[in-house]
């Protein structure tokens, strides 16, 4: 009888073989996408890009192909790798796709060309999503966005076309608060530097601007919770160049920036 004699380090480097392979074989599909989504609700998007990325080097099932695509494009997009992004969720238009997950590709996508402040291109997305499944569930969302695209390029009429379609068609839905805000705001752009729900800290913020020679005042908003929020901005501006410019200067002042609407 021959005896071997194994070494600690041969000890150890079984058990990392024994423990990679549970690693890769031990955890379903539903395990691994159980993990990514906890990663999404903890805005981990950097983890969110790697689990995802692992998952669909395993060759999974079509279904959960959809889904790590998706994800995979999501944390992009949070991440602002917008050609990534775009890529991932241009894989997910096919005809082949489930209807529901290719319809959070085509907002995926017009959000990429919105946050890149490329709003021209975003448009067409939106109405390609609408032509594509006219039932679908994110109609209430998709017409805000559409809404939103609209206010960017100054299409004032067409913007409150849209506002009022969710309003009217969609009045429980999550969106009817933020549309109702746009349609009783002022037809300009300004630019957001804070947002408040104490009052006195946002007329402090409007003292210090004021002081700085920067036209700031406060705009009530309530969401959709009933949450009243006091949001101080700056400017009111015929056009989005002109509010870009306003942007870059507040910007380098220190001041945190957003152009509304």
């Amino acid at each position: 009888m021959i005896f071997v004699k194994i070494s600690s380090s041969m000890r150890f480097n079984h058990l990392l073989i024994l423990s990679s392979a549970l690693f890769l074989y031990g955890f379903t599909s539903h395990d691994r996408l159980s993990e990514i989504e906890l990663a999404v609700m903890q805005n981990n998007f950097p983890a969110v890009e790697e689990q995802a990325q692992n998952l669909l080097s395993q060759n999974p099932d079509k279904s959960t192909l959809w889904k790590a695509k998706y994800y995979l494009g999501l944390s992009q997009l949070k991440q602002k790798k917008y050609a990534q992004a775009r890529e991932a969720f241009h894989s997910l238009l096919g005809k082949d796709v489930d209807a529901g997950w290719r319809d959070k590709a085509y907002l995926g996508l017009a959000d990429a060309s919105f946050l890149e402040e490329q709003y021209e291109e975003a448009l067409p997305v939106l109405q390609k999503l609408l032509k594509s499944n006219p039932q679908t569930p994110f109609k209430s969302l998709t017409y805000l966005k559409i809404a939103r695209v609209h206010l960017k390029l100054a299409h004032w009429d067409d913007a409150h076309t849209y506002l009022k379609k969710v309003i009217d068609e969609y009045p429980q839905s999550l969106e009817v608060a933020t549309a109702q805000q746009f349609l009783e705001e002022k037809q300009y752009f300004a630019v957001q530097v804070g947002s408040f729900l104490d009052r006195q800290r946002a007329e402090g913020l409007v003292a210090e601007l004021n002081v700085k020679d920067e036209y700031a005042y406060i705009v009530e908003t309530v969401d959709h919770q009933n949450k009243k929020f006091f949001r101080v901005r700056v400017g009111q501006l015929a056009y989005l160049d002109e509010a870009r410019s306003l942007q870059e200067r507040l910007s380098r002042k220190g001041y945190p920036t957003q152009i509304f609407p």
